[in-house]
């Protein structure tokens, strides 16, 4: 199953950090930045970051998540460039987490699960991640689609349950017969990836659930024993090492923290020379890995 990879690779490198790749052309550095005047050549500048950053960070990190969006603000050279990155941090053994929280049903969900986690025919894997983030919103319509990916490309996804944002609970946090909407999501995840738990417990449908709420993650993380969480919220939105350390089971198992601009642009908190952004990048991740292990170690 694919939560066990993730899992032993985790383990491996004593991290449970994934490095969120979400670059806007204008926070990338200047040496980069300068010449771009196309499309064309602001996909090469974001490629160009990205594989620095996996070259400086996969040692360390096991994992990247690109978000989407970034990439397709700027056309479909901009998409070339997310497919790109997500084929070259695999080529360094990572573990791709796109995020894309796409949702639909019937045979438009089933080019969505063929786009990021399946082959389209004859032609192959388009995006190849081993992972997508996914909205639940549509019910059980909008997830069968994947489960084929799940079960036969050993590949997962995370579904929105109780988001990092700080208007999330304006939905997630409504009653339906007394539940949250957030927990009958998450009893949904449970439901929906009974049948591909793997050796570690954890099965395929995995949950996004935030930091930044930590009673309800501990509530979660009680409740969902077989629901891998992907928690957003560490860092810049507010979420600590200890809120995020509440995300894992007793073993120090089930979840991965997302770090994203404060692993990206760590050379403009230190003040170095932005030509070394990408030791920078290293640097931070080494400390929230060390950080979060901290936290991990001192719930015993």
């Amino acid at each position: 199953m694919p939560f066990d990879r993730l899992i032993e690779k985790i383990e491996s490198m004593n991290c449970p950090v994934v490095a969120g790749l979400d670059p806007k052309l204008d926070d990338l550095p200047e040496h980069l930045r300068a010449g771009v005047d196309s499309f064309e050549s602001a996909g090469e500048a974001l490629f160009e970051f990205n594989r620095q950053l996996i070259d400086a960070l996969h040692d360390v990190v096991p994992a990247v998540k690109p978000q989407c969006a970034y990439y397709e603000q700027y056309g479909w050279q901009g998409v070339r460039a997310l497919a790109r990155t997500i084929d070259y941090a695999k080529s360094k053994g990572m573990f791709a987490i796109a995020d894309g929280k796409r949702n639909d049903i019937g045979s438009t969900m089933e080019a969505y699960a063929a786009a990021f986690l399946g082959e389209t025919g004859a032609l192959g894997a388009a995006f190849d991640a081993d992972a997508l983030t996914v909205n639940g919103y549509l019910g059980t319509d909008g997830i069968k689609p994947l489960m084929d990916a799940i079960v036969k490309r050993d590949r997962g996804i995370f579904v929105l349950c109780k988001t990092s944002n700080e208007s999330a609970g304006e939905l997630q946090d409504r009653l339906i017969d007394g539940k949250p909407v957030y927990q009958v999501m998450g009893e949904l995840c449970e439901a929906w990836g009974k049948d591909s738990i793997g050796k570690y417990g954890y099965s395929g449908v995995g949950a996004v659930v935030g930091a930044t709420y930590p009673s309800q993650l501990i509530e979660l993380r009680a409740a969902l024993p077989h629901t891998f969480f992907l928690v957003p919220g560490y860092g810049a939105q507010g979420g600590s090492a200890e809120q995020a350390a509440l995300a894992f089971d007793r073993s120090g198992r089930g979840a991965i923290v997302n770090s994203s601009r404060a692993i990206m642009y760590a050379w403009k908190k230190e003040g170095v020379d932005s030509r070394g952004f990408a030791e920078a990048a290293r640097r931070e991740a080494i400390r929230m890995r060390d950080e979060i292990n901290a936290a991990l170690s001192a719930r015993g």
